[in-house]
């Protein structure tokens, strides 16, 4: 899988902010992550150091998106759900969530997500 973060403002649907999003754990660009999460919702700085943290502590393996609602460009909402694959302390792990996608300003915001 190839990692590509795009500029917020440039990102025109949430799948486009979820795969970036992904990129951004994938190589601990916190700030990315902190930028693209809506203000409401922002982790503080000490969680962020510790996301910071366990995203070096864990080999990210692949990205499946298996769904997508709405959070096209037009859109005010979308949700996107996917699997994330890592491998931490030699054992291959998943994350499965439905991420919820909103417009902050006039760009893609990470809001929440259900697990």
């Amino acid at each position: 899988m190839q990692l590509h973060i795009i500029k917020l403002n440039d990102v025109a649907t949430a799948q486009q902010l979820m795969r970036s999003r992904y990129s951004a754990f994938v190589i601990g660009d916190i700030d990315f992550l902190q930028r693209s999460h809506h203000t409401s919702m922002r982790p503080s700085k000490k969680e962020a150091r510790e996301i910071k943290q366990w995203t070096q502590s864990v080999d990210w393996i692949k990205l499946e998106v298996l769904q997508t609602n709405k959070g096209l460009k037009n859109d005010l909402t979308g949700t996107v759900e996917f699997k994330a694959y890592f491998m931490e302390n030699g054992r291959v792990d998943v994350i499965h969530e439905h991420s919820r996608f909103c417009k902050e300003n006039g760009h893609w915001v990470y809001l929440d997500a259900v697990v």
